[in-house]
């Protein structure tokens, strides 16, 4: 759809610190592997370098602690990263921002800025395998689980006293649930009052005739790649989603079509076999 919003920031926002994932992949150094979101966010960087929109980055920093604060992983680095990528954004001011991380909880600042910007006229799709409803101390304390409860209003106080706004239940729709995650949580997101869609039941169609009950006009759209199917391409961690890349794009095009989109998180891509060959070259001559 078109827009009048005058102003589209590209924030490049590295975090992995809010993913708990090496166990996933045995031998493999875990630091690597768990920074591995970090360059994930740097090959999407590259892979949109051709947009004219101003980029900003969040400094993230690269020390390895791994300590659980309040029931959450690395809440320390987290908070901290908040509060640089809020001042970011907020410094810039903009209409529209595409957000490039990093694990899933980078959408939470830049949704929450735009929530505050546009109050109940925005909604919000989160597409993704996993509901992202976790809370501080629950048996999985990594903080990119949490990322739609903090949305919420709900989680970590420290962390949300630096969130400017909230995205109400009633205007938030999980797209494309597909894991164990969605089943172990279905009773939280039924208390929660969030709708979703399964993987097997999503469709443009369900979706829009969702976002017109919320009658607002503009939507961030938070995209997981593990919800894409893990026969067609490999790029996440937990990849278990049956969503085509086709289908995907059919949808968020859609939206386009007939509402502003404000806000695009793209997040949560692994490159395995990159980090496997980024270990190989450390070890070459000349490599120090």
């Amino acid at each position: 759809m078109k827009t009048n919003a005058s102003k589209t920031i590209r924030l490049i926002y590295p975090q992995w610190q809010g993913g708990d994932i090496a166990h996933w992949f045995k031998g493999l150094p875990k630091e690597e592997i768990s920074k591995g979101y970090f360059l994930g966010a740097k090959l999407l960087e590259l892979l949109t370098h051709n947009t004219s929109h101003q980029t900003l980055e969040v400094p993230i920093s690269q020390e390895f602690k791994r300590e659980v604060k309040d029931g959450v992983l690395d809440k320390s680095d987290i908070l901290k990263q908040t509060k640089a990528a809020m001042k970011l954004i907020t410094e810039s001011k903009p209409d529209r921002i595409l957000t490039l991380g990093g694990e899933c909880s980078v959408s939470v600042a830049p949704f929450s800025y735009l929530a505050s910007k546009y109050g109940d006229d925005v909604a919000m799709l989160w597409i993704d395998a996993h509901p992202d409803i976790g809370l501080p101390n629950d048996e999985y304390k990594a903080y990119h689980a949490m990322a739609v409860t903090h949305l919420l209003g709900l989680g970590d106080k420290e962390i949300l006293k630096v969130l400017p706004a909230k995205i109400p239940a009633q205007n938030t729709l999980l797209v494309g649930l597909h894991s164990e995650e969605a089943k172990f949580y279905a009773k939280r997101q039924k208390e929660l009052g969030l709708k979703a869609l399964k993987a097997k039941k999503v469709s443009s169609k369900k979706v829009l005739q969702w976002l017109q009950g919320t009658k607002a006009s503009k939507v961030v759209i938070h995209l997981d790649l593990d919800v894409l199917d893990f026969s067609e391409i490999y790029v996440a961690v937990g990849n278990s989603g049956k969503l085509k890349m086709k289908e995907v794009a059919h949808i968020i095009e859609s939206v386009s079509a007939h509402y502003e989109i404000v806000g695009l998180s793209i997040a949560e891509l692994m490159p395995k076999e990159l980090i496997k060959l980024q270990n190989m070259l450390q070890k070459l001559p000349l490599m120090c």
